[in-house]
């Protein structure tokens, strides 16, 4: 799940926040002169001029995000002293044109304009993550520290073993080991790169929060989450009763993963009540549990007849036959082919030469058609997965190219997500792998629900991390979490929600937060809940259009053009319309319903509660 959308407005976005040297010249030169008032200066505050002050914002952001993105592009693969230094600029330069025009759109807060105009206004305040304040340096200050953060993380190693590793070392180690003791030594040993980024993040969190209140909002964190064409508080809120509506799944999901850990490595290690030891779950951040569907596969009948990592082997995929499979599957609806320039340009491999960010995104760098993914690929069956989810921005991004600046985005950043993962739920199935020759027969419904806890090890298994990192960073922004705390908060989120705990006492000095991407980097991480939502929704929308009749987990959309049509005519929406809207133009809903997700997981979670009976399910926080 650690994925960084770079889109046109998504540049906007992902930028740190920064000082407005225009609004400091022009006080400076007022000062000066003496004779021109501040009525003279300013503009008439009419409808009119809203309209001009926004078409001239959308002239001015497009010319300078490409150049923007080309040079975090450039920073993302290869990076030296020299490209963090031109992105540190770029995104001083960028972030300080944002607070201008964050600024000045808000002159226009009760002017009464057309609808368009004032989505464009609400979205020039809204399009910043990082705001710094209106004062000279800050916005240098917040992209150094910016800057360092990302290129800190991805540039960690730590030592295991007597070697340096690096993290791909770290998650290959994590997800094949069996032994305790080497898990606690790499989930700690990871975590042993972001005490560093503790006194960075919090002077960040900081400067963050000044340009926040100067932007009207009580917080940074209130401000992420006034994006949602809701309220602050509401948005909080409905992402409650979202988890509220999976979260009874989720526990039958993790009573039974935690008895078939406690059977594998006994009471010593992983008790048969209470939390887990995040460490035992196969991956570095717990997030996801497929990896070690070895151990809690089913006592009897677990086995799948195929492993989808030695088909991709034996029919001889490579990285790039990976990513031409994903395109088919986007041109199969109806969908155009990938730009000759995105083969030309794209990272689909790791290079060798020169340190990067690994990370899987997928750029969007001309706000036209110079897409681009960029990806360390290995022929496995998770990055098969991953190739279609992020081609899957790189179709929305180009969908949604024609219209204005401001509106070139999702519907909101839960859509972006959303988009890949639920091409994603067809990629996976037996279903879709038959389809493309990777299958030769579809296997039974014997394997129904070995395939479905996979699925649920991953998708399920997320969804209270989804909701925690940033329930994390709403309480920092707030000063609910003093610094003092931050690794504290952290731990108790992870008891709270996901029933986890660390393999054993963290250091006085830990910063566990620093050790996922999405902190350092900065990235509003509720998206990915929304998305595991989502994704269900367009799912179970997306099969009954096209007239599937049996299981949802069956249903694959392959080569189905009706509903690419369809798929299409929401995506070229971008973000002009209110996202339930955009909900209502593919699915017919207007409103978010986890029901989707109890639906296409119905058979297994019967199965986890007959598995359940007599045992003592649930934690205490």
């Amino acid at each position: 799940m650690k994925r960084t959308l770079m889109t046109a407005a998504a540049v906007c976005a992902l930028m740190a926040a920064g000082a407005c040297a225009s609004t400091d010249a022009m006080s400076e030169s007022g000062a000066t002169a003496g004779a021109v008032s501040d009525s003279a200066m300013a503009p008439p505050v009419t409808a009119a001029s809203a309209a001009a002050f926004v078409a001239d914002a959308e002239t001015r952001l497009a010319a300078l995000s490409e150049e923007a993105a080309r040079i975090q592009w450039t920073r993302a693969t290869n990076i030296t002293h020299d490209t963090m230094w031109l992105e540190s600029k770029i995104n001083a330069e960028y972030t300080e044109l944002q607070v201008e025009l964050a600024n000045g759109a808000a002159a226009f807060n009760d002017v009464q304009v057309p609808d368009d105009v004032r989505r464009k206004l609400n979205l020039l305040r809204l399009g910043i993550v990082l705001p710094a304040p209106n004062r000279p340096g800050a916005a240098g200050e917040l992209a150094e520290i910016t800057t360092r953060l990302d290129s800190t993380y991805a540039t960690g190693k730590f030592e295991f073993k007597g070697r340096q590793i690096t993290l791909d070392d770290a998650t290959t180690l994590m997800a094949e080991s069996r032994d305790p003791a080497e898990t606690r030594a790499l989930y700690e040993g990871w975590r042993t790169i972001s005490p560093v980024m503790a006194a960075d993040y919090t002077r960040m969190v900081e400067i963050a929060n000044e340009g926040s209140r100067e932007l009207g909002f009580a917080d940074t964190g209130a401000m992420w989450r006034a994006g949602y064409d809701m309220e602050p508080d509401a948005f909080a809120a409905e992402t409650d009763r979202l988890w509220t509506q999976v979260k009874p799944f989720y526990e039958n999901l993790h009573c039974y993963v935690r008895g078939r850990l406690n059977a594998k490595y006994g009471d010593a290690v992983q008790p048969d009540s209470g939390p887990i030891r995040a460490d035992l779950l196969g991956n570095m951040w717990s997030q996801q549990w497929g990896n070690i569907y070895d151990v809690v596969a089913p006592a009897e009948g677990g086995a799948s007849s195929y492993d989808l990592t030695e088909r991709l082997v034996a029919s001889n995929y490579d990285a790039r036959k990976m990513v031409e499979t994903g395109e088919g599957f986007y041109v199969s609806m109806g969908l155009p082919e990938l730009p000759e320039t995105f083969w030309e340009r794209s990272m689909i491999t790791r290079p060798r030469d020169r340190e990067v960010v690994c990370h899987a995104s997928a750029w969007d760098l001309d706000n036209a058609d110079d897409i681009r993914i960029k990806m360390c690929t290995q022929v496995n069956g998770d990055d098969f997965y991953t190739v279609h989810h992020e081609l899957g921005h790189n179709y929305y991004q180009r969908a949604y190219k024609d219209q204005p600046f401001l509106f070139k985005n999702g519907a909101n950043d839960g859509f972006h997500e959303a988009i890949g993962d639920f091409v994603g739920l067809s990629a996976l199935t037996p279903t879709y792998l038959n389809q493309i020759g990777l299958l030769q027969t579809v296997p039974g419904a014997e394997e129904d629900i070995p395939f479905l806890l996979k699925m649920a090890l991953d998708k399920i298994a997320f969804l209270p991390f989804g909701l925690m990192v940033d329930r994390w960073r709403w309480g920092v922004f707030n000063g609910e979490t003093s610094p003092a705390e931050y690794n504290d908060a952290w731990s108790a989120n992870m008891l709270k929600y996901q029933g986890l705990v660390p393999p054993g006492p963290r250091p006085a000095n830990a910063f566990d937060p620093g050790a996922k991407y999405h902190i350092p980097g900065n990235t509003p991480y509720t998206r990915y809940f929304l998305a595991h939502i989502y994704q269900f929704q367009f799912q179970r929308a997306a099969c009954k259009e096209a007239g599937w009749t049996g299981p949802l987990h069956r249903c694959s959309i392959y080569g189905n053009k009706e509903v690419g049509e369809r798929f299409e005519r929401m995506m070229e929406m971008g973000q002009s319309r209110p996202w339930p809207e955009a909900m209502q133009a593919f699915t017919g809903e207007s409103g978010n319903d986890a029901s989707a997700v109890t639906d296409y997981f119905a058979p297994l979670n019967a199965w986890l509660t007959v598995q359940n009976r007599g045992k003592d399910c649930g934690w205490e926080a």
